[in-house]
Order: structure tokens, then sequence, then C-alpha cells
């Protein structure tokens, strides 16, 4: 098993035990900043006469952080670029305990009330994240089973940053569009590596769609 792993993709072992142990503290830092930072945009009243609210209303970041497409294209990120799968499962899993235990703790601090079920939705995705992010890291392999996985990844993002259907295709917004074609950077190999997971992307997207015409 760990022979077939290897060959999908090599882990890098060479790394000191203080950058690892570094590298995660950052990693929970950032999902506890962007936590509380995402709160903070859900609670904040926007007005368009103070400059930098008028940028934060035109970006539209309340409504880009409290989409899903935003905390994949990080978690991939910082999967894909973790050392090992293992390192990609911790990394990711702490990123996402950072974020929803500070978003939730600031709702009941700063705004009042306690969101048990909507909470408890994301402490689901977070305890997953271990097996989804071990599983991505291979995409950024050199093998068949990465161009899979890869092409997987990007139908998910088609789907969130896109408005896709068999007649139609439209763009949600330049911030999506952006998740897009980051996720699809983050994940490059060779040409021919993206160009088959763009191609089986869209055809993967294409069937999901057809399933609302079965």
């Amino acid at each position: 098993m760990k022979r077939w792993l290897y060959e999908i993709r090599k882990p890098d072992t060479e790394y000191k035990l203080s950058k690892k142990i570094r590298n995660s503290l950052l990693i929970l830092l950032l999902g506890i900043i962007l936590g509380i930072f995402s709160k903070w945009l859900d609670n904040l009243a926007i007005y368009d006469e103070i400059w930098w609210q008028h940028i934060l209303g035109v970006l539209d970041l309340r409504n880009v952080f409290s989409e899903i497409g935003i905390w994949l294209f990080i978690a991939i990120t910082i999967s894909v670029f973790s050392k090992t799968s293992l390192r990609a499962s911790l990394n990711v899993f702490l990123f996402f305990v950072g974020m929803t235990v500070s978003y939730h703790l600031y709702t009941i601090m700063f705004s009042g009330f306690n969101p048990k079920s909507y909470m408890m939705i994301w402490y689901g995705i977070t305890a997953i994240t271990p097996i989804l992010a071990f599983t991505c890291w291979y995409a950024k392999g050199n093998n068949k089973i990465s161009i899979i996985i890869s092409s997987v990844i990007l139908a998910v993002m088609l789907n969130k940053s896109f408005s896709v259907g068999i007649l139609y295709f439209s763009f949600k917004s330049i911030i999506d569009t952006s998740l897009f074609l980051g996720t699809a950077s983050v994940l490059y190999v060779k040409p021919k590596n993206s160009m088959y997971s763009v191609l089986f992307a869209i055809i993967l997207t294409l069937i999901y769609c057809l399933r609302l015409y079965v």
C-alpha cells in the first residue's frame, strides 16, 4: 500500500521537526484569524462613504466568506503544499479547527447568540477534513490517479465558482472565477495533466447536471 502511494506522489521527509511545528501553528493561527474576520464581516454595517468599507462592499467579501468556495480553495492549497499526506491531514484539520472554533466563540461573545445547529455542520465538515486532505495531497502527483483526484476537485470548484447547466454557463463573480483559476494553478503539475484534469472535470460536471433532467 505504501509503495503504491509513493508511486502516486513521493512525500518529502527531509524536514526539521521545528519547522513542522512552526508551520502547523501558523496554519492554526491563520484559521483563527480568518474565522474571526469572517464573523466580523457578518456583523459589519457597511457605509459606502467610508473608503475601506466601500472596497469591502465592492468585493462583496461578506458573501465570499459565507460560501464554501473560499474555504475549499484555502484547504486545497494547504493540503497540496504540505510535505506529506499525513501533514496535509493535520494542517487542514488544524486550519478548520481554528476557523470554526474562533467563528463560534466570536459569535457567542460579540453577536449575542449561539448558532449550535449551524456550527454542528461545520464541526462535521472539520471532522472529515483529514481524510479529504490526505486524498487531495495526491492530486499534485504525476500519475493517472492524481489526474482523477485533480479532476474531481476541479469539478467541485467548477460547480461552486460558476452557474453551470447542460445548456448554460455563466460567471458568478470575479472572485469566484479567481478561486477556480487559483485552484487549477495550485494543482498544476504539467500541461498535459492539467488539460486532462480540466477536460474530465467538465465531463463530471455535465454528468452531475444531467441528474436534474433524469
